[in-house]
């Protein structure tokens, strides 16, 4: 059973994002750790009838399995997300740092383009280590499970759905991103790119 992680205080008080806002996202965070729970719990209930019925265009084994990618992804998706606010912004330094200025051009560039990507998400925006190529790059997700960078490692989550900025900013999402910068803490993500150990 997946249990609710806690977050650092900090989040509560940051610049920008409100209490709120953070508190009324944190439920939307337990209810897929429940729905992950649960669904798990049904798979594990299937009948032999259910797994001679399965389908590819509707079963309820393929309706369980998808929907549990979805929680599963809603899980992982805010524990990143949560897991990095709540610090100072600035900017990444140390090998984090120079591999941003290495595959952006520069730190700046690097905002530039998660911020345009964050405009064009539907639901998130990630920063990956893209093994294959030993290189960061942006990139979105329309839903908790589309567009899956096989291999690729999440370092940075950012939460573009409108629960995440709403209130706070209307439909202004490129200041919400200016705040999203502004309450980084690039500590726990430079932590995060050393234990990649490239």
């Amino acid at each position: 059973m997946v249990q609710a992680k806690q977050f650092a205080e900090t989040i509560f008080s940051m610049k920008g994002i409100s209490k709120k806002t953070v508190e009324e996202h944190l439920k939307l965070y337990a209810g897929y750790v429940n729905k992950y729970n649960e669904i798990t719990d049904r798979i594990k209930a299937l009948t032999d009838d259910d797994f001679s019925k399965a389908n590819q265009v509707f079963s309820t084994i393929r309706s369980l399995k998808t929907e549990l990618s979805f929680a599963w992804g809603g899980v992982i998706n805010h524990e990143i997300y949560f897991t990095h606010l709540g610090g100072d912004g600035g900017t990444a330094s140390s090998k984090l740092l120079h591999q941003i200025e290495k595959d952006f051009g520069s730190f700046e560039a690097y905002k530039k383009d998660m911020k345009a990507s964050a405009i064009s998400a539907r639901g998130w925006v990630w920063t990956l280590w893209h093994p294959a190529e030993s290189r960061l790059i942006n990139h979105i997700g329309d839903s908790q499970n589309t567009y899956g960078f096989w291999g690729a490692t999440p370092l940075v989550a950012l939460d573009t759905y409108e629960h995440a900025y709403f209130a706070d900013y209307g439909v202004n999402r490129g200041q919400y991103v200016d705040s999203f910068f502004e309450n980084v803490n690039w500590e726990i993500i430079e932590e995060a790119f050393e234990r990649l150990k490239i």
